[in-house]
């Protein structure tokens, strides 16, 4: 799948939150890495080594080919693992577990398989995947996940029944004018008052607003 602006927000988000930790964070766990991108903006900010797991072979090996291209001191951080995450097993349990999850629930699917388990819930749901995270998590960890803003309620829900609560919450427009269509959140194991707010990518002149700008600096190539 190719990479998308939301995804990039989302990277560089979670990066930013890692390396704010006090404690450096050690292990990540990436969830349907896809190209390897959220994986390596991690690698870039910070020193922790990195899983993402991928069940589509094709994905795995564009984001295999992404990373060895990467400079070693990032690369040498990230293993990429072609397997179902419900059959994914490791001795460790991990700091953080980030997830840009197959969007959409019971929405009209493509003829394309592929396309349909990197966009639907057609390989993994939100239940399955909370309770993943769960598995792997340490029960200090901190587990993000891009949504659509409709699925928001909904994830916490599901979050909020295996005692995930949410620590951070960023509602993302497109533009001043429109409605929210992403959502960013944080979760942690401790029930706290959520930190709630807003970013929009593109102020109403069409350019990236600041906020978008400042987040994304150390990645893309002209801001």
């Amino acid at each position: 799948m190719k990479v998308c602006t939301d995804a990039c927000l989302f990277g560089a988000w979670m990066a930013e939150l890692i390396g704010e930790q006090n404690t450096p964070v050690q292990n990540v766990l990436d969830i349907g890495s896809g190209t390897g991108l959220l994986s390596l903006m991690i690698a870039q900010k910070s020193v922790a080594s990195i899983d993402a797991v991928e069940i589509d072979e094709q994905a795995f090996l564009q984001s295999a080919e992404n990373i060895q291209q990467s400079p070693y001191t990032y690369s040498k951080r990230v293993t990429v693992i072609n397997t179902d995450i419900l059959a994914f097993q490791s001795p460790k349990k991990y700091d953080w577990v980030i997830t840009n999850p197959p969007f959409f629930e019971h929405d009209l699917k493509s003829e394309s398989t592929s396309k349909n388990a990197a966009k639907h819930d057609t390989t993994l749901q939100l239940n399955q995947l909370v309770q993943v995270v769960a598995n792997f998590l340490k029960e200090d960890g901190f587990f993000a996940v891009l949504l659509p803003y409709h699925r928001m309620e909904y994830c916490k829900k599901i979050a909020q029944e295996k005692a995930f609560f949410v620590s951070r919450l960023v509602l993302v427009k497109q533009t001043p004018k429109h409605p929210y269509f992403r959502c960013m959140l944080l979760f942690s194991r401790e029930k706290t008052a959520t930190l709630s707010t807003e970013i929009t990518i593109k102020n109403a002149a069409n350019n990236y607003t600041h906020e978008f700008a400042s987040l994304l600096q150390d990645y893309y190539l002209h801001l």
